[in-house]
């Protein structure tokens, strides 16, 4: 096995322990030549951070990340190398508007670990647009869960149970749901919506009712959960 990358880039004692665990996993999982690729740009995005021309070498290896790393370990590879360049909001958001579904989702998982304040909000804003609901999954991450005002948050739980992303997906979602008059009405509007529609409610919505401490939806059929995939568009 080659040696093992410690600083992913920026310095071991500014890695946050879950990159510190991705990176070990990846150790695991790759093999030696796609190892070596990760090492080499880690090392790349680290020396030359931020933005460089019309185009950064690490973006290039956001890029090639799934051809190198494979498809399975592809997104772990593109948060350690966001992280390793330190990309600021902007640089994230210029990374999200022109990359692929799969180099989006990227973005939005690192974003937790590179924005501090709500300035990439327009990032998670605009995945939760779409009914591709690997991107609506990973929106509502601990990012989301942070940064989105209340009203924002609500519609993201409903647009989970709408296009069917298990509600295990949203971050911090006992402590933001708790006591939430409001999520409780919606989500009893669209609990009798669907019934008087004769549509199955989902499963999830009880929960996240329950969550919220107020009364129980409308009785009527519970649909099972939808099989989390991409559903949509990819743009």
């Amino acid at each position: 096995m080659n040696h093992r990358h410690d600083t992913l880039g920026t310095g071991a004692d500014t890695v946050p322990p879950a990159l510190a665990v991705l990176r070990t996993r990846l150790d695991v999982a790759l093999d030696g030549g796609a190892r070596a690729w990760l090492d080499q740009a880690l090392d790349e995005a680290a020396a030359h951070p931020g933005s460089h021309g019309p185009i950064s070498v690490w973006e290039l290896r956001i890029a090639e990340a799934g051809r190198r790393c494979g498809a399975e370990h592809a997104e772990a590879a593109r948060v350690l190398l966001l992280h390793a360049a330190r990309a600021d909001a902007p640089t994230l958001a210029r990374v999200y508007r022109q990359g692929t579904a799969d180099e989006r989702r990227a973005v939005l998982r690192a974003l937790p670990h590179l924005v501090r304040g709500p300035d990439a909000l327009p990032v998670v804003e605009d995945a939760l647009r779409t009914n591709d609901t690997r991107l609506v999954a990973a929106a509502v991450g601990p990012y989301a869960a942070r940064h989105l005002d209340a009203h924002a948050w609500r519609h993201a739980v409903l647009k989970c149970l709408f296009t069917g992303v298990p509600v295990d997906s949203v971050a911090e979602l006992s402590r933001r749901a708790h006591d939430d008059p409001e999520l409780a009405r919606m989500l009893g509007d669209y609990a009798a919506e669907r019934t008087a529609a004769g549509r199955p409610v989902p499963e999830d919505l009880d929960r996240v009712l329950a969550l919220t401490g107020h009364p129980a939806a409308p009785a009527g059929p519970r649909s099972p959960r939808t099989p989390h995939g991409t559903d949509g568009e990819e743009s």
